[in-house]
């Protein structure tokens, strides 16, 4: 893993917490399958972070009623509801901002960095930038749609790269899709990696 001097370079880290959103999780409107497996993983990463300087971020659909999306997905994430909120058992004790996407009624947010336009940002980026932010990590729901974007957007603008794969839950819609991101993200030059190779080279360091 490119963090070699972990505990010296994660206050230069970011870990990205996608979208872990009721309605994304079991019983929810628009249900990932295993969405709520994600939760472990990210809380201890999270913690890690914390402890070592890095920032955590995370994002959170916001949606008006008759948004764009419900006309391709059930209603999901309308602002101010259950639904809405970060799943319950995600520790927001060490989150550092709680960025709120896809609030234009006109216009869906995959990315955490721009609306689904390319061009709007959502102001992550300058927020990463102002913290000296070079590397992000990133978990969350789902990996083919807002993981992904999120990942791809934030290479582009030059970020060093992760998403973790056990904090990673997929919808494979269209079948296959899951498939498609992870390898689209690994020839963008996206490093895959497990969670434990983050523990595990900060607790050498």
């Amino acid at each position: 893993m490119a963090i070699d001097n972990a505990a010296a370079t994660m206050a230069e880290a970011a870990l990205l917490i996608i979208d872990v959103q009721n309605d994304f999780c079991p019983g929810g409107a628009l249900e990932v399958k295993g969405g709520d497996e994600v939760i472990a993983p990210l809380n201890s990463l999270a913690r890690l972070f914390l402890r070592t300087g890095g920032k955590i971020i995370a994002t959170q659909d916001w949606h008006p009623q008759n948004h764009v999306s419900f006309s391709s997905w059930p209603d999901h994430c309308v602002k101010g509801t259950r639904g809405a909120d970060l799943y319950k058992d995600l520790d927001l004790s060490a989150v550092h901002l709680i960025l709120r996407k896809g609030t234009n009624q006109y216009l869906d947010s995959y990315s955490a960095f721009f609306e689904n336009d390319k061009k709007t940002p959502t102001g992550l980026d300058g927020f990463l930038h102002g913290l000296g932010i070079k590397t992000v990590f990133l978990g969350g729901l789902a990996s083919d749609y807002c993981v992904f974007y999120s990942a791809m957007d934030a290479k582009r603008l030059g970020l060093e790269t992760y998403v973790i794969r056990d904090a990673v839950r997929g919808v494979d819609y269209p079948e296959g899709s899951i498939k498609k991101a992870f390898d689209s993200m690994e020839e963008a030059g996206i490093k895959i990696i497990n969670s434990a190779e983050i523990t595990e080279k900060n607790n050498d360091a």
